[in-house]
């Protein structure tokens, strides 16, 4: 077997500055990737959500943009809409 010699010397510092044998910490180091292994195949599989919605802003917001308006003024008007719609909810 053959280790790359950096890492073989990272590991020997590893173990003098923890007080640990070469040893005990190469079969740490295997044994936590075999648990991790196990686990990553234990795991159930996730499934994403899709959609068939086209990217891209918005139909009103790419409006905007069109005529030159940056996004970052209409996120701010965003923002005076939102509190303006939650005034008039609490209004009601």
């Amino acid at each position: 077997m053959r280790i790359d010699e950096t890492l073989l010397n990272e590991a020997k510092a590893y173990a003098a500055r923890n007080g640990r044998s070469l040893n005990s910490v190469m079969e740490d180091a295997l044994r936590q990737l075999l648990n991790r292994s196990a686990e990553v195949a234990e795991r159930p599989r996730l499934e994403l959500p899709t959609t068939t919605a086209e990217a891209g802003f918005q139909p009103w917001i790419q409006v905007r943009l069109d005529a030159g308006e940056t996004l970052e003024h209409i996120l701010y008007d965003l923002d005076d809409m939102e509190l303006i719609e939650a005034m008039h909810d609490a209004t009601r």
